[in-house]
């Protein structure tokens, strides 16, 4: 599983590794070491992502609002460091095939679990959490977005409490992120002794406020307001230095700009590049700004399964009329990096000879012709009833989207092409299949999405043809057996090298085949308070790194 988040997020590439932009100090605090801004509270960070959620268990819901606060509360085996690679969290140490936790035929994990540690309610902890959490993911009636690698395990045996055998019928290279990492859209470990009672747990009172592991606590959910986090005492790290922190649920981008501008925010993450240079937001007093790679990739999405969509050459003409450097110029300020990669910059498996496809009106209508595609008289291309009238969704609340939109329509008019635009609340077009949400049921002809993207290459629950909903987050509905044997291939190979072969299958069928568009390589932007002092996001994972953070 991995995040989804509305288009918007910044952005763009720079070479160096993190920058810092505006204000009067860094993201490690002012220059003398002491507050300078008034309105700071102490030792409490506000912060805000333009977004809603519908759950705060990351079992049933995948949604980056959502992975940023369980990195902070709850259970998981490996957290990611600000350099992208793994650390042991509950576990002891990362597996390797060097350390033994691998086995020389793939076909065994082990993890060794910290003695003495304890669930936020104070109960303890062992690897009967971690067995039963498995059993949960794979239940039937548990609404689950993806099952993807966890239906290789056969077993997982405890020789003790405090060991875990991962027993696999295939071998299977993501485990380091989708076992209980903190590295995407994941599945945490759930409490036993709260949930076993439950024949499923959509609908347990837990989902509200979870119970966790992790170096914060969750005091409060109220609902269309704010998610309030405390330090858990019992966190076996030791406490850290903040004392709360709010997620402000402010869902409209131009609302939380103005909450910055009036500081009553600490951070702003992601924010656009829209907002922080269109709308000044570099320049505004009291606030600083980190620019880094992120990993997440922003995409159009087109739903292959839809009447006009199934036809390869809409899609290839979509591609073809749509200027990307002038959506980078005109709504994002030259911010985004504009490729064909479907990779970070930075990512062992990236690619820079995959050339970009040109914007060519022409060569779209010459594509639209040769099809088969006829205009009416309303200018609309039709062809066997079927009219190239397509569904755009979108959340709401994104202006800047709204306007990369509109630059969208003036083209693809051009080509007989027109746009119904729908306008979802993110929580809504998030939520899972089986509570409608849109995304996943395929509500849509075209969707822009960025994805987060897995450390290693794995775009298995992208694009992989037994993960349509509701059976994983290949929401394009794209099933190719060149790209698929390879996604499956990549699974066997625990070698990085041999990995970024298969990732190259994949991205040669992606180029073929167009279910998606590479929009841009993303950059994150956080905007915070000048006074926030030691933080260090990481691009695979924002904060993992809390607890010397304060402010």
């Amino acid at each position: 599983m991995r995040k989804a988040l509305a288009i918007g997020l910044a952005l763009a590439f720079l070479a160096s590794a993190c920058t810092k932009q505006g204000g009067e100090g860094t993201a490690s605090g002012p220059q003398t070491g002491a507050r300078v801004n008034s309105w700071t509270r102490p030792h409490v960070l506000r912060y805000a992502t333009a977004e809603d959620i519908s759950s705060l268990n990351p079992v049933l819901s995948q949604q980056t609002t959502l992975g940023l606060m369980a990195q902070l509360t709850m259970a998981w085996l490996i957290r990611w460091d600000r350099n992208n690679h793994p650390l042991p969290e509950l576990a002891t140490q990362v597996p390797t095939m060097q350390n033994g936790g691998i086995s020389k035929d793939g076909l065994t994990i082990t993890y060794h679990l910290r003695k003495g540690v304890k669930w936020s309610d104070g109960a303890p902890f062992s690897a009967d959490d971690l067995v039963w959490t498995w059993h949960a993911i794979m239940n039937p009636a548990n609404n689950v977005v993806s099952r993807a690698g966890w239906d290789r395990i056969t077993n997982i045996s405890e020789p003790d409490k405090y060991t875990a055998v991962f027993h696999l019928s295939k071998p299977y290279s993501p485990f380091i992120v989708t076992f209980f990492s903190t590295g995407g859209g994941n599945p945490c470990i759930l409490p036993k002794h709260l949930l076993a009672k439950y024949p499923d747990i959509n609908h347990a009172s837990y989902n509200a406020l979870p119970v966790g592991i992790g170096p914060f606590k969750y005091k409060e959910w109220l609902r269309a307001q704010r998610v309030v986090m405390v330090p858990d005492p019992l966190y076996w790290r030791g406490m850290p230095k903040l004392k709360e922190i709010d997620f402000e649920i402010i869902p409209d981008r131009n609302t939380v700009a103005t909450a910055l501008q009036s500081h009553s925010l600490d951070m702003w993450y992601p924010a656009t590049g829209s907002y922080y240079i269109g709308q000044h937001l570099d320049k505004l007093s009291g606030y600083t700004a980190i620019r880094q790679p992120a990993y997440y990739t922003g995409y159009m999405e087109f739903n292959t399964q839809r009447p006009a969509m199934k036809d390869p050459a809409v899609r290839h003409a979509l591609e073809s009329a749509m200027d990307r450097k002038a959506i980078n110029d005109k709504i994002r300020f030259g911010v985004n990096y504009v490729q064909e990669q479907p990779a970070p910059h930075t990512a062992p498996y990236w690619d820079p000879d995959i050339p970009l496809v040109p914007f060519d009106i022409a060569k779209a209508n010459e594509l639209l012709d040769q099809a088969g595609w006829k205009r009416g008289a309303d200018g609309v291309r039709s062809k066997g009833g079927v009219r190239l009238e397509l569904e755009f969704a979108t959340t709401t609340g994104s202006a800047d989207t709204d306007r990369m939109i509109e630059l969208l329509r003036s083209w693809w008019k051009q080509i007989g092409v027109s746009l119904i635009v729908k306008h979802y609340p993110s929580n809504l077009f998030f939520d899972t299949y089986q509570a409608g949400g849109i995304l996943y049921n395929g509500k849509w002809d075209i969707a822009i999405l960025n994805w987060s993207d897995d450390p290693n290459g794995d775009m298995s629950f992208l694009y992989a043809c037994d993960q349509f909903p509701p059976n994983g987050q290949n929401v394009v509905r794209w099933c190719d057996p060149v790209a698929d044997k390879a996604l499956h291939d990549f699974f066997s190979h625990y070698d990085q090298a041999q990995r970024n072969k298969d990732v190259a299958v994949v991205e040669e069928q992606l180029y073929k085949n167009t279910p998606a568009v590479v929009l841009d390589g993303v950059q994150d932007i956080f905007i915070v308070n000048t006074d926030l002092k030691n933080f260090h996001p990481g691009s695979v994972t924002q904060f993992d790194e809390m607890m010397d953070v304060d402010i």
